[in-house]
């Protein structure tokens, strides 16, 4: 029975896996999403587009709905969750730990399909991607 770790934030995820309930952590994948990274200006191709009103001479600009910081990071959640998808179905690992900053945690939570969702054994709202492997074992139970 493998169990899952995914230790993750909007521009890095980890995914740990341990064999036993009380095994060690084995890194087994590290995804990177540098966009996360980028600031708000270059994350934009140019200004906002500009709009007529229905009656009348009026122009303004068109707001966006979700800044590019957030809509990059709920990307990178959709593709994760993607992946966790294909291996839960796989049957790579029966449990799931979600480790991730909070702000991300809500991402990842609403991407994943309810399969998935129901192999989660616990969450924690804490941005641990740099951390070792011992430190986020101590984060989780002792018997996975």
């Amino acid at each position: 029975m493998t169990t899952w770790v995914i230790v993750a934030d909007a521009s890095r995820a980890r995914v740990f896996s341990a064999e036993k309930s009380f095994s060690p952590l084995v890194e087994e994948a590290d995804f990177t999403h540098p966009e996360a990274r980028l600031h708000e200006h270059d994350l934009q191709a140019d200004r906002m587009g500009r709009t007529f009103d229905s009656s009348g001479d009026g122009r303004h600009a068109m707001g966006k709905e979700t800044p590019p910081k957030k809509h990059e990071a709920n990307r990178f959640a959709r593709e994760l969750c993607e992946r966790l998808n294909v291996a839960r179905a796989k049957g790579q690992f029966t449990k799931l730990y979600i480790i991730a900053a909070p702000s991300f945690l809500g991402a990842l939570r609403g991407c994943m399909n309810a399969v998935t969702q129901k192999s989660i054994a616990g969450e924690i709202d804490k941005n641990l991607t740099t951390q070792d492997p011992e430190d986020i074992r101590r984060q989780l139970p002792q018997f996975l």
